[in-house]
């Protein structure tokens, strides 16, 4: 594991999983989210994402979190591993509920609210983006170590196997 990508629902609790594989592997850790936002809730444009995103690729140890189903492909790619965590809409709700109006270290402002949008979305997720998902996992699944969690409680138990009885539920 030298290069993954962790990816699913937003709300999934990507960015918890993928801090917790920083801190089991030691590896660089990039949130597509800070990268994409701006403080003020603007974004860069998709060139610029896409710039960054290629110097980040280059690198030989890296986790990249977040989704961006545009650029899946290309980090589909050059990784080695892939975890997906794969949960129901219910649980993506209340993990992006969860964190209104908490600071994050992948997101550069604070969500002071529950956008109407952003839950459609979650709701979506299943039939708009998760079908396309899989099919570019089986496309790309060569030589990869893909993971695929469909539970919370899945993931953590993967990371205590990894790390011992600490790793908090």
């Amino acid at each position: 594991m030298e290069r993954i990508l962790v990816i699913g629902c937003p709300g999934a609790g990507k960015s918890t999983f993928a801090r917790a594989l920083r801190d089991l592997t030691g590896l660089p850790l990039y949130y597509l989210d800070q990268i994409w936002h701006r403080p003020d809730g603007t974004q860069i444009s998709p060139s610029a994402f896409d710039a960054r995103l290629s110097e980040i690729l280059r690198q030989k140890r890296w986790i990249v979190d977040g989704n961006y189903l545009r650029t899946l492909e290309l980090r589909l790619r050059h990784c080695d591993t892939v975890f997906l965590l794969d949960y129901p809409p219910s649980v993506c709700l209340r993990g992006a509920a969860s964190r209104i109006g908490m600071p994050r270290e992948d997101l550069p402002w604070v969500e002071e609210a529950f956008d109407p949008e952003f839950r459609q979305c979650i709701e979506d997720f299943p039939q708009t983006q998760l079908p396309q998902i899989y099919a570019l996992l089986e496309r790309y699944q060569a030589g990869k170590t893909v993971f695929v969690f469909r539970r919370r409680a899945e993931a953590s138990q993967w990371l205590r196997r990894q790390t011992g009885p600490h790793y908090p539920k």
